[in-house]
């Protein structure tokens, strides 16, 4: 298998794309600006998809499905997010096609067949979502409801990149309603910590957790929390949206309920999401020149077995051995493949599975079972152990936690290691030019200096960290009085 990825140092923007297509977790498609997630791409999204759907499961949430299609007048009701949407909506006009009198064999559309509303092709679904709840709401026994959907959306992209910014992509969207405002905020900010959970845990990417500023925001929310990755190239990268919605969407929508007391009141909502982006992110946050490296969690394949042999004699005795094996690490739980593939020699097969980011190879060949050993290599460090079989099975299962736990403390050290303070203009400027990451700097509050310093520097405020330390200080553009530091970054 033919690396032929471009290095990281010499176009960091070419090595991602070629790793995607290399790796065969994604190919173009002959949609422009959309793309084919492939089965081994795929298959990390199911394994992402299968954690995160437990969670929303265990914090009491339920999964239902909504229309692709939402009419444009519903989807007008709430003005914010259709303004903050309007530039990327795709709308279908008409439902039939005919045959062109004029050019035999083509088709054009029927000009009869034209609908009565337009339908946008959702965005997002609060409009679809909120004006059917309308008809489910009625009391507070209604109340909470937590309704997550896994679906399709479409967001009309100029300029796309594979996983991190297509046209149509797959996601999750919870979509909740409350009696109180501090039922809705609880619930916004407990998703937050499920996706930081998930991103820490399973994908090994640590993240900063914070609120967004109201430019920032998503369009219809009163506040909008975020959590925030860094990539190796020293750009961020949002990895997970919770938003608190307040009633904007209750009142365009006119979802009442009736509390305790018989009154009448608007439900408190939240909606939260996170898509196939986060895959974009797991393999910029952790790869290298050689392929992928995916944290064990969540990769499709933990373990790869190939064996070494002359000849028939050779393979039968190596496959009777590894046959025992992959029972037992079946029994264990652990993703395991036996690459007894004679078309491809074993030198083919090792840079195929570094390709694709196995986390752990083992190597057997007759000599290695003569002395009860076989070859692990692990795929972070390239390190290549030699192991006794009899106790090979557990050895894998901890090395698969210690891998786990090394891809994450690696990030979590290139993270913190570029997040850096500054107090002034040109040391801002000259961080994000040379070092990048993070930059914590005091801003002055309004949106007129925080659009500047982007139009100035592409730099964006990622996010006002929870908890953040307060203190006085002067804004790096301004210098007006700030009262705490914000993290800026330029960002995907």
């Amino acid at each position: 298998m033919g690396k032929e990825i471009t290095s990281r140092s010499q176009d960091y923007s070419q090595w991602y794309n070629d790793l995607i297509l290399k790796s065969q977790l994604a190919d173009y498609s002959a949609v422009r600006g959309c793309m084919v997630i492939k089965p081994y791409g795929f298959a990390l999204w199911e394994n992402m998809r299968d954690v995160l759907d437990k969670m929303f499961k265990d914090t009491g949430h339920v999964n239902a499905y909504f229309p692709l299609f939402v009419p444009k007048s519903l989807f007008e009701a709430e003005e914010k997010n259709a303004e903050g949407f309007a530039k990327e909506c795709a709308v279908v006009t008409h439902y039939r096609l005919k045959t062109d009198p004029d050019k035999k064999g083509k088709l054009i559309v029927d000009p009869e067949a034209k609908l009565e509303e337009e339908l946008v092709v959702r965005p997002t679904s609060e409009a679809i979502i909120w004006n059917t709840y309308k008809t489910w709401i009625q009391s507070y026994r209604d109340l909470p409801l937590l309704i997550n959907q896994w679906a399709n959306v479409v967001r009309w992209e100029m300029r796309t990149r594979l996983f991190l910014r297509t046209a149509e992509f797959l996601w999750q969207e919870g979509h909740t309603a409350h009696a109180t405002k501090e039922e809705a905020i609880d619930e916004t900010k407990k998703m937050l910590e499920v996706y930081a959970d998930f991103v820490e845990n399973y994908m090994a990417v640590p993240v900063i957790k914070g609120v967004k500023t109201p430019n920032e925001r998503f369009a219809g929310a009163e506040d909008t929390y975020c959590i925030e990755a860094l990539m190796q190239d020293g750009k961020a990268l949002q990895a997970g949206t919770s938003h608190f919605l307040g009633q904007n969407f209750a009142k365009a929508f006119d979802v009442k309920f009736s509390d305790k007391t018989n009154k009448l009141d608007y439900v408190w909502a939240t909606s939260w999401g996170v898509s196939t982006r986060l895959i974009g992110g797991l393999v910029m946050a952790h790869s290298d020149d050689d392929g992928l490296i995916l944290p064990p969690r969540i990769a499709p394949l933990q373990v790869v077995i190939v064996p070494i042999y002359k000849g028939d004699e050779e393979k039968g005795i190596i496959n009777n051995k590894v046959q025992e094996l992959l029972k037992q690490f079946k029994n264990l739980g652990i993703r395991v493949k036996y690459d007894d593939n004679d078309n491809a020699r074993p030198g083919w097969k090792f840079a195929e599975y570094e390709m694709k980011g196995v986390p752990v190879r083992i190597a057997i060949g007759t000599r290695d079972l003569s002395n009860n050993v076989v070859e692990v290599a692990r795929r972070d460090t390239k390190q290549k152990t030699s192991v006794d079989i009899n106790g090979i099975v557990f050895y894998v299962k901890e090395l698969l936690e210690e891998i786990q736990l090394h891809m994450f403390n690696t990030a979590k050290k290139y993270r913190d290691e570029h997040i850096t303070k500054v107090d002034d203009w040109s040391e801002f400027i000259n961080v994000l030019d040379t070092k990048t990451g993070f930059v914590a700097a005091h801003w002055d509050g309004t949106a007129e200096t925080e659009e500047k310093i982007k139009e100035l520097t592409k730099a964006t405020i990622r996010c006002i960290p929870l908890n953040n330390q307060q203190e006085n200080g002067k804004c790096i553009l301004t210098g007006n009085p700030s009262k705490e530091r914000v993290l800026f970054a330029r960002a995907y």
